[in-house]
């Protein structure tokens, strides 16, 4: 069921300070300038045939300094943006690189066969340097916190309802690893930062799964977030923090398990 729309609207946003307007929440405005810097120049198809060849042999080093560098936004909730985490020439390596995902929903990556690349990336995301700057930006200790990740790269009519995430979850990393394009220019597939559980158009900061995108939230009792109802391709890596106790264990479990389960399913 679609959700209600009220009066108040804003283009989508690439997350800059906000601006208070008069009688309506504030949202950030998402510039021409950035979207069209993620586009590459045309090189000619056999130039970038080659180039991109090139490129999925070469391991992606996501751009630390950037997230280093990222401010803490606090409405609705706190959260770090940054666009470009994956640059332009790695996001096409990557896009290229990607399974093929003949369903929705989440797979483990040891349930997927993947590329090299994806693999390498996957063991980066999963690392100690992402997990201290995280750690240092949000003043908070995950020395020895298990994660979960997980890859989707289809969405599906009944994915993006409003939620909150586990209460296993320390805190949830996003990475979007798609191009942009026309595909996003409806809002359907943006996932937003709610400022509350009942209402997908009462957000503070709509962020387009594009451009090597990078999300990053603790998460608590006021994390809500989705987007509107999306059907088709949708390339997310997401990471997860989790907490060390029984309910964190037993989800972990089940994590394995879809693995598994999917992993037979892929090979039958």
């Amino acid at each position: 069921m679609d959700p209600p729309t009220l009066p108040r609207r804003s283009p989508r946003i690439m997350p800059h300070t906000a601006h208070h307007i008069p009688h309506a929440p504030s949202r950030t405005p998402v510039t021409t300038a950035l979207r069209r810097a993620a586009r590459p120049p045309n090189l000619g198809h056999a130039p970038l045939a080659v180039a991109l060849q090139d490129r999925m042999t070469i391991p992606i080093i996501p751009d630390y300094a950037a997230l280093q560098n990222a401010a803490v936004a606090t409405d609705p909730f706190p959260h770090a943006i940054v666009p470009h985490f994956i640059g332009p020439q790695d996001l096409r390596a990557a896009v290229a690189s990607l399974p093929v995902f003949a369903s929705g929903g989440s797979y483990p990556p040891s349930a997927l066969r993947l590329s090299p690349l994806i693999r390498d990336l996957v063991a980066e995301l999963e690392g100690p340097r992402l997990r201290d700057i995280i750690a240092a930006k949000f003043g908070l200790d995950l020395h020895g916190a298990p994660t979960m990740l997980t890859l989707r790269g289809r969405t599906r009519a009944q994915d993006g309802r409003i939620h909150r995430d586990s209460v296993c979850k320390r805190v949830t990393v996003l990475l979007y690893l798609n191009v942009d394009d026309t595909t996003w220019t409806r809002h359907e597939g943006c996932l937003r930062l709610l400022r509350g559980e009942h209402d997908i158009e009462d957000y503070a900061t709509e962020v387009a799964p594009v451009n090597g995108t990078l999300l990053v939230f603790p998460n608590g009792t006021n994390t809500w977030h989705g987007h509107r109802r999306y059907v088709g391709a949708r390339n997310t890596i997401q990471l997860n923090y989790m907490t060390d106790d029984s309910r964190a264990r037993g989800e972990l479990r089940r994590h394995r398990l879809s693995a598994l389960t999917k992993r037979l399913r892929i090979a039958a």
